[in-house]
């Protein structure tokens, strides 16, 4: 079953199928909003927020992106609603829109170490921007529209995200320094 019939048997009310969403997207959307908050718990208060909007917003649903485009940016939204509340760090970052993709590939990058720790502190060194964008678009395989439509910022921006932090990691990765 799909995303999308998931999501209409859920704007019926079918606890299952909201059960079968919760399980495809849980563990990705928890990474993807501890990234923005930096904390587990307040990660896992903004991942069940967002999937009872999901269960209040289903029969809403138009289809004009993906569900997990909509579930992502549903929880971004959550997140940032926290942020702002909590007045812990503010988004800011100029876009640029400028910026030609000359990196290496996703995979290039990927490949450049078999070292799983390495690459995880390498990854770490990035900014919650660029981890976020990397996220998206690495691990949770959203286009770049897609990851554009989920951070709320033009897809310039991400382009500039993945472009920075793609350089920066083949560096950490090749050269065995920080970023």
């Amino acid at each position: 079953m799909t995303d999308v019939d998931l999501v209409a048997r859920i704007g019926r009310g079918d606890r299952i199928a909201m059960k079968e969403l919760y399980e495809r997207h849980q563990a990705g959307l928890y990474h993807f909003v501890r990234m923005k908050l930096g904390d587990a718990f307040e990660a896992s208060d903004v991942m069940q927020d967002a999937f009872m909007e999901v269960w209040r917003r289903a029969d809403r649903f138009k289809g004009q992106s993906s569900v997990k485009t909509w579930i992502y940016g549903i929880a971004r939204n959550k997140a940032v609603d926290r942020i702002r509340r909590s007045t812990r760090m503010t988004l800011r970052e100029t876009p640029d829109d400028t910026v030609p993709d000359e990196t290496p590939s996703a995979l290039a990058v990927i490949e450049a170490t078999s070292d799983a720790a390495r690459l995880r502190a390498c990854l770490e060194k990035l900014t919650a921007a660029q981890k976020s964008v990397v996220r998206l678009t690495f691990f949770e395989d959203l286009t770049y529209p897609e990851a554009a439509e989920v951070e709320g910022v033009p897809v310039g921006t991400v382009k500039t995200r993945i472009h920075h932090a793609k350089k920066l990691l083949m560096h950490c990765l090749t050269k065995g320094e920080t970023p």
